[in-house]
């Protein structure tokens, strides 16, 4: 079994804890020496911007976001948004913050044909 997982996000603002329980799971793997991707897609979109929502969600009680991500990116943690789903918003590359990068679904399906573990949020 591939030593991978493959988190799926598909919420930023709207679910403000579960965006951060995504990302505390991705940490802790990455911190355990996972190849650890990201996918964020819908909602979960707009966390992918500079000085975007990211920045803004802080759960009583938890690391904020924003931490959590650089901590991630940091260890080697991969990042990529759905593009559709990035530039249906009106986003454009520039708009990207670190560590991230437009993908489609073809990056999520090879990372799971590499035998990747996969959880959803």
């Amino acid at each position: 079994m591939a030593n991978k997982l493959l988190i799926t996000l598909t919420c930023g603002r709207n679910d403000p804890e579960k965006a951060t329980v995504a990302f505390n799971v991705a940490t802790t793997a990455i911190m355990s020496d996972m190849e650890v991707l990201v996918a964020m897609s819908s909602e979960g979109s707009t966390l992918t911007v500079k000085n975007g929502a990211a920045d803004e969600i802080a759960v009583p009680g938890m690391p904020s976001l924003k931490e959590l991500m650089a901590t991630f990116v940091e260890n080697g943690g991969q990042m990529i948004v759905c593009t559709p789903c990035f530039m249906k918003r009106g986003y454009k590359e520039e708009d990207l913050r670190e560590g991230v990068t437009l993908a489609g679904a073809a990056k999520v399906v090879e990372f799971i044909s590499q035998g990747a573990a996969t959880l959803s949020f």
